[in-house]
């Protein structure tokens, strides 16, 4: 299994934090925010390589955190040759970078590195194994219009994903999606499929919205937290929890 984590945004809800340091190399209590991911996917043994994506902007900084980690597991950072919001990827456009540059032909872990999370990424990885399906992460909210920020997803008994929408307006469920998500090897080329048809390239919510009438997604649910870190409020917030 590969893991795949996407530091290529450019944060500009943070700025000035974020103008000339990527947001996944913010300190929470004195330790970058990509390390905390680091190490929950280290939990994970049949992991062998860990893929850092970031834009061209950032790359160099990212280079000289890897060169500094002793990390049991492999990392490569890799420069997706953007430098700016109006040439950037996107999240999916990056997965894909990632896939065909490195010749991915394997089962993926994907997370989004501005994301900090305290639930157990071993226990979503032997969910994924039990299930045997493409896995996403969830979490109920009584909040409905935080949860318009994010994929909201509609389960049946089985917790099977029947509906998933991206950013909805008007959520069909209490259910909320957190980038983090695990695939088969056989899913990995339908990224490809997924770009070619002209699909929205941002957000990797958008990839399970178009997977899930071609495939069986199940839904893990966290025993946990996940904080999205986009803005200044988010990120004091977040200091003080982990304090």
């Amino acid at each position: 299994m590969k893991a795949i984590i996407l530091v290529a945004g450019y944060a500009t809800r943070l700025y000035p934090l974020t103008l000339n340091t990527p947001k996944a190399l913010l300190p929470i209590n004195g330790k970058p925010i990509i390390d905390y991911i680091v190490e929950q996917v280290n939990t994970i043994k049949s992991i062998d390589c860990i893929y850092v994506v970031s834009n061209h902007k950032f790359a160099e900084q990212f280079y000289a955190w890897q060169s500094k980690k002793n990390n049991p597991v492999e990392i490569k950072v890799i420069d997706d040759g953007t430098e700016d919001e109006d040439t950037r990827r996107g999240a999916v456009g990056d997965i894909y970078y990632a896939v065909e540059k490195e010749n991915i032909d394997d089962e993926v872990i994907i997370i989004a590195g501005d994301n900090f999370f305290t639930y157990s990424l071993l226990e979503y990885y032997e969910f994924y194994k039990n299930i045997g399906h493409d896995c996403v992460c969830v979490k109920k909210f009584d909040d409905r219009e935080m949860i318009k920020q994010l994929g909201v997803a509609l389960l049946d008994e089985n917790d099977k994903v029947i509906n998933i929408e991206e950013k909805p307006q008007n959520p069909k469920s209490d259910t909320a999606v957190f980038a983090t998500y695990i695939y088969k090897k056989e899913t990995i080329p339908l990224f490809k499929k997924y770009l070619d048809e002209g699909n929205k390239p941002d957000a990797p919510g958008y990839f399970v919205q178009w997977l899930y009438s071609r495939k069986d997604v199940y839904a893990y649910r966290m025993n946990g937290e996940c904080y999205d870190i986009g803005t200044h409020k988010a990120y004091e917030e977040i200091q003080e929890i982990v304090k």
